[in-house]
């Protein structure tokens, strides 16, 4: 016979608050952040790094932190795009 594992139900009580900080364990790996900070409602999660994600985490219930950390992240992103564009432009131009 198989047995069905039982899922245990988490009481109002010992549940984190949204406004707590969640500390991940130190071997954590960017996946399981991403679906942490997800989980969180973060907006624009794929774009943080491994270290950013883990602030993120800790700063949770300071949204003017998530917010800078997020709007950092979502920067540096948007200065990836278009290098090999204005390289080649600039090669033809001389």
């Amino acid at each position: 016979m198989k047995q069905k594992a039982k899922k245990q139900k988490v009481s109002g009580e010992n549940a984190p608050s949204p406004k707590e900080g969640i500390v991940m364990h130190a071997g954590a790996s960017r996946n399981e952040l991403m679906l942490a900070v997800k989980d969180r409602g973060v907006k624009n999660f794929r774009v943080l790094n491994k270290q950013e994600l883990g602030e993120v985490l800790k700063n949770i219930g300071d949204q003017k932190a998530v917010d800078a950390i997020v709007a950092g992240a979502v920067a540096r992103w948007k200065a990836g795009w278009g290098k090999r564009k204005d390289k080649n432009a600039s090669q033809s131009r001389t």
